[in-house]
């Protein structure tokens, strides 16, 4: 059976704060699938933007973007006053991502400020420890760290396990708790609205982007996962061949994966990230599809991709392992073309 859908990405929902949210409108944006008898809604990557602000460039293949938040919500919660926000509200018919990331947490702090422990919020950190622990810990030391990328940290800070680090947790405990609070918030607000929208008969497709970026918890927390050197510097970067559409090729600048390490534990990262996936989703796309049979890849430090090369994939392995571990789960592949 066919079944049909719209494609509309979180930020461009309608909001008085500058960006879309999970608040009132995407309420409404779900009743008005319903009426219009749709199925599905499809929605771009969820994590937390990194400098340019893309989705496919995230400092989590995990976390959500705190940005998504909805500060009506938190109203309700007692976690804010309409004071505490309402001086913010913004009409521009554009995202202004300099302008959120200078307030938008500013407010999400006063609401943690706010916040009480309780057992929901205790089983959310325990639930979600494999992947919250190091990434509040990442965005913590970020924060300590003016912002720059993890390879110019602090050399002792540069690795997850050492001194420096176990000092680190025990002095700025309250730094990490709220970047796991903004995280809690978000995947509270997040799941009401998928069930919102599952009850009225609307799946939601989600999208996972093949590749990490180089400055995130991910990489950070764990280098053996890809192609690094000793420094903890990409060896080979991703991105596209020179084309009709390029004649320099695309220089996309992620970390390659090293599946040959990753078979080694039976691609344990990957499996949890897929799985972590189908938990905020019904469906899932995953981009650059073609990247699992044979990915493009450019030396380190090139300006361009005119001299890069294909390499073998890690192919059907991966997703046997993952058909074993998560069964038969709904993966829509993007379709790039004849090549493969």
């Amino acid at each position: 059976m066919r079944k049909s859908g719209i494609l509309l990405h979180i930020s461009a929902l309608p909001n008085k704060y500058g960006i879309g949210t999970f608040g009132k409108e995407a309420y409404e944006f779900v009743d008005f699938l319903n009426d219009a008898g749709q199925s599905y809604w499809q929605v771009l990557p969820l994590g937390p933007t990194t400098f340019g602000d893309s989705p496919y460039q995230s400092f989590s293949a995990f976390a959500g973007n705190p940005y998504f938040i909805d500060f009506d919500l938190l109203k309700e919660e007692k976690l804010l006053k309409k004071s505490d926000y309402d001086y913010l509200k913004n009409q521009n018919d554009r995202v202004d991502f300099e302008w959120l990331y200078i307030n938008k947490y500013k407010v999400l702090r006063k609401a943690f400020n706010n916040f009480f422990i309780n057992n929901d919020y205790l089983c959310f950190l325990k639930e979600n420890s494999y992947w919250l622990d190091d990434y509040a810990l990442f965005m913590a030391i970020k924060e300590n760290q003016n912002n720059n990328n993890w390879s110019q940290w602090e050399t002792d800070l540069k690795k997850r396990e050492t001194k420096a680090i176990k000092e680190f947790i025990i002095n700025n405990q309250k730094e990490i708790d709220f970047w796991k609070f903004v995280q809690y918030v978000f995947f509270k607000q997040w799941f009401n609205l998928k069930n919102y929208a599952n009850k009225k008969g609307i799946k939601i497709i989600g999208d996972v982007p093949i590749y990490v970026a180089y400055d995130s918890s991910d990489v950070w927390a764990n280098p053996y996962n890809w192609q690094l050197d000793e420094n903890y510097q990409p060896t080979k970067v991703a991105g596209c061949p020179p084309d009709a559409f390029s004649a320099l090729g695309q220089l996309w600048g992620n970390p390659i994966y090293d599946y040959k390490k990753m078979k080694k534990d039976n691609y344990n990262w990957w499996i949890e990230r897929v799985k972590k996936a189908f938990e905020m989703f019904d469906t899932v796309r995953i981009d650059h599809f073609r990247g699992f049979s044979a990915y493009y890849a450019i030396p380190y430090g090139d300006k361009d991709a005119c001299d890069g090369h294909w390499e073998e994939g890690v192919a059907i392995d991966l997703f046997n392992k993952i058909k074993e571990k998560l069964g038969n789960v709904e993966i829509i592949a993007e379709d790039l073309g004849f090549l493969t």
